[in-house]
């Protein structure tokens, strides 16, 4: 059995005490550095068939040190989002929050079976139709930069700063484009306790973005 890996960035912000985090394993449509691309729909089979909880929580890939549980593995219109929980009466998982918590670990990967795969005929790269998902892993060194963990303190209450820090982060908006967003959406938006209400606004905002960009494009034949 062929056994791949993925590696994603993370950026923790502020660790959950409990040893929880979430964010996204995998981002869609991005060439990784093993010449490969994950397709959209690549992880439904696999989610069906192994539900979250049976999904393996892994310190570097390593199946002798598991390090807590998957608590939640979607597919949305980004990638691959995924909640987990170290388990803190573990040593490596509290070593592993602890190293979070600071910055020094900032990298998720994903362990997977190739299913059905393709060769884009213009770039050569690996597309991934289908995949087989059996483990998410902390590891050291990421490879597919654009897939980030978000994980809030518990309790507190987000400020505009957070919510521009989070469109900066999460999703790739320039500093100056954060600032705009935030100062005018940020209200709108209310206190979303949890990252996912953050994730969906986001996901609605680069929609709303590819929409004008491609009105542009058909419309003047280049962006403005």
């Amino acid at each position: 059995m062929e056994q791949n890996t993925v590696h994603a960035a993370f950026n923790v912000k502020a660790a959950n005490g409990e040893g929880a985090f979430e964010g996204y394993a995998s981002v869609f449509d991005l060439l990784d550095d093993g010449d490969d691309i994950m397709q959209r729909g690549a992880f439904e089979a696999s989610l069906k068939a192994r539900p979250a909880a049976q999904v393996k929580l892994l310190w570097q890939h390593d199946p002798t040190q598991p390090l807590g549980v998957i608590e939640a593995l979607h597919e949305d219109s980004r990638g691959l989002f995924v909640k987990g929980r170290l388990l803190m009466d573990v040593e490596k998982a509290r070593e592993a929050h602890a190293l979070m918590r600071m910055g020094a670990l900032d990298g998720l990967s994903i362990g997977y079976r190739v299913v059905k795969a393709r060769q884009d005929a213009k770039t050569g790269a690996r597309l991934l139709d289908q995949v087989d998902l059996w483990e998410v892993s902390l590891v050291t060194f990421p490879m597919q930069s654009a897939a980030r963990v978000h994980a809030f303190k518990a309790g507190n209450k987000t400020t505009i700063r957070d919510f521009e820090t989070f469109l900066r982060e999460a999703g790739g908006f320039s500093r100056r484009e954060a600032k705009a967003l935030a100062a005018h959406g940020f209200k709108g938006l209310g206190h979303r306790e949890d990252d996912a209400g953050w994730l969906e606004a986001m996901d609605s905002i680069h929609r709303m973005t590819a929409v004008l960009e491609q009105a542009n494009l058909n419309n003047e034949g280049t962006l403005l």
